[in-house]
């Protein structure tokens, strides 16, 4: 493939009241915080190299999430945030405390990534995404995609945290630079949220991430790039989806294989298209693909796979999918008053149904 799939505006044109579904209002004894005082969002599990959550034997699930204590201005968490660890099982969600050791980041802020045990089940790799420079003295807004090895303890514990290394290179020929802008929320330029997967066809392994095009004319010029594992090493490779003209952020992308298809998610706020061309609702997007360097095709044929409620129309952000079709997100600005509450914990659970290029919410 030499040139990446375009989203288009005529696919969002086509995005209906009849054609579109909304996730269920969530409600005020749904929003129970992991830890009081603080505020979790873009979560993501420890998963096996094939995607699947990993459990521990005790059947203890290890999860990251951005984390800061809450400020009464909910968007200041952007600026202070740093990747979690909290265990889940049967009993819920537990706080366990910061993932990465002081002074080990690069960055002034830590976002958000994936984790990958690997198949010996004892080291675990987070990819991540370092925002600023440590010790900056005015937040910046640069992003530079990492990895970090720890190991797996007993009980779940991630420890001995080595071999901090930088992923890639930004290729200007097709990705621009994020050290410029103000940082305005919706505005940012991307070069972030790394997503481990690993291609069955061959057991290659790859990350995406959410980029920004080079030479775009427009400010609205997302695209999900990718990288391919060469070795100890990563190869950065051109972007397999834009959608320069129509859409800022194409945020969290990863990919699930199933029944034979590639599935690529991603999630998406309204207020990142373009306002001169039709735009879509806060939701979960996606495209399907018979490879991963193939032909994408919008889902439903307009890539939105699931809204947030009218009545809530920010309640829950940062769908990510996973092998068995469960899909976490966080709880955002919710209720249905028009009063601005951040939850700050995760969403009830969705669940999906594929077929072809088809996807749903089962109920």
């Amino acid at each position: 493939m030499t040139t990446p799939s375009r989203w288009k505006a005529a696919d969002i044109l086509t995005i209906t009241k009849a054609t579109s579904q909304s996730a269920p209002v969530i409600g005020p004894s749904e929003v129970v915080p992991v830890l009081n005082g603080y505020g979790f969002w873009d979560a993501w599990p420890v998963q096996s190299t094939d995607g699947a959550v990993y459990r521990t034997t005790d059947g203890v699930e290890i999860w990251m999430a951005l984390g800061t204590p809450l400020f009464d201005n909910p968007d200041d968490r952007h600026s202070h945030a740093r990747i979690h660890v909290i265990h889940r099982d049967d009993s819920g969600w537990r706080h366990v405390g910061p993932a990465l050791p002081d002074g080990f980041a690069p960055g002034s802020r830590e976002w958000s990534g994936t984790a990958v045990i690997d198949d010996a089940k004892r080291n675990v790799t987070l990819f991540f995404t370092a925002a600023g420079r440590r010790g900056e003295a005015e937040t910046t807004f640069e992003q530079r995609l990492f990895a970090a090895d720890s190991t797996l303890e007993e009980g779940g514990s991630l420890v001995d945290w080595r071999n901090l290394r930088e992923l890639v290179q930004r290729d200007p020929e097709h990705y621009m630079p994020t050290t410029g802008g103000t940082g305005k929320v919706g505005t940012i330029k991307a070069f972030r949220d790394p997503a481990f997967f690993r291609d069955p066809a061959d057991a290659t392994d790859y990350f995406l991430f959410a980029a920004s095009a080079a030479g775009s004319s427009s400010a609205y010029n997302g695209v999900i790039a990718i990288a391919r594992a060469v070795g100890n090493d990563w190869e950065l490779l051109p972007p397999i989806v834009t959608a320069d003209g129509v859409n800022n952020e194409l945020e969290r992308p990863h990919v699930v294989y199933r029944d034979g298809f590639y599935y690529l998610f991603w999630v998406t706020q309204r207020h990142v298209f373009d306002p001169a061309g039709p735009t879509g609702p806060t939701g979960l997007y996606g495209m399907v693909s018979d490879s991963l360097f193939g032909e994408w095709k919008p889902l439903n044929g307009t890539g939105l796979i699931v809204a947030n409620p009218e009545e809530a129309p920010a309640q829950a952000y940062s769908w990510f999918v996973f092998p068995d079709l469960s899909v976490t997100s966080f709880v955002d600005d919710w209720g249905t008053d028009g009063v601005r509450r951040f939850g700050g914990t995760f969403a009830p659970f969705l669940h999906l149904r594929l077929d072809g290029d088809k996807a749903y919410v089962r109920n």
